[in-house]
């Protein structure tokens, strides 16, 4: 590994503590039996993938709507309310799809045995977690770009689905800005329009793999935040797109 490869890390790393749940000094005390080895804790299974925005309008600047804030503010949320028992991690880049940003698939339930901490090891997995997803965006800010669905056609070709309902959370404003296409270019001013967009993109570059899963979107049409009739645009077009055609589904409970 290069000088500048271990370098490159160690910003994530700093970044994530701030993210990581405080695990309790006070499991040491014999009365807090709660915070012992976790025996009967219900077994995480949830499939779950995170999607990080690299792009320009992601940048913490006064026009972007900072990805890596709303990563810290919403990841552990997502993994703690959906019961992630592993996660998967896809970049938005100028190419998503193939991208060389990679991440490995964390285990958020890892085995263990009776004498094992299981609150103390999903801290430690979650803590995992927030470094590897940070670790992604770092690297997506290095590819610039904003193949957003690229990057549903990489996570739904990632993420396992043996565990239930897999659950995806895109930390994007979803403004598809790749070499070949450009969203705010496009007409989305009624259905009808809209669909002929879509049309476009599915006959480009087929469906994204995500039948079937929940979508949970962080940042959605944040640049449009002064502008309500395009918003509204532009967030059907997406909700149409993905529910409509790849046949997700689409949660905002963790919009910011």
């Amino acid at each position: 590994m290069s000088h500048s490869a271990r370098t490159a890390g160690r910003s994530p790393v700093r970044a994530a503590r701030r993210l990581a749940v405080v695990v309790p000094l006070v499991c040491a005390l014999s009365a807090l039996v709660s915070c012992t080895n976790g025996e009967g804790e219900e077994a995480l299974t949830t499939p779950c993938g995170v999607v990080v925005d690299g792009s320009g309008s992601a940048a913490a600047v006064k026009e972007g709507f900072d990805s890596e804030a709303k990563l810290k503010d919403s990841l552990g949320e997502f993994l703690t309310d959906q019961k992630c028992g592993t996660v998967d991690f896809a970049p938005i880049t100028r190419s998503s799809r193939s991208s060389s940003c990679r991440q490995s698939q964390v285990d958020l339930d890892p085995p263990h045995d009776a004498t094992t901490d299981r609150k103390v090891q999903r801290v430690n997995a979650q803590r995992s977690a927030a470094v590897a997803a940070l670790a992604e965006l770092t690297c997506a800010r290095k590819q610039n770009g904003s193949d957003v669905w690229g990057a549903l056609a990489r996570i739904g070709e990632t993420v396992p689905d043996d565990g239930g309902t897999p659950k995806v959370l895109v930390v994007s404003d979803f403004d598809q800005a790749d070499p070949e296409f450009h969203l705010s270019r496009q007409d989305l001013t009624s259905e009808a329009k809209r669909a002929k967009v879509i049309d476009t993109l599915v006959r480009k570059r087929g469906l994204p793999g995500i039948k079937g899963m929940d979508v949970f979107p962080v940042g959605l049409g944040m640049q449009y935040s002064a502008k309500p009739s395009r918003a509204d645009d532009f967030e059907s077009f997406w909700t149409e797109a993905l529910e409509g055609r790849a046949k997700a589904h689409v949660d905002n409970r963790y919009k910011r």
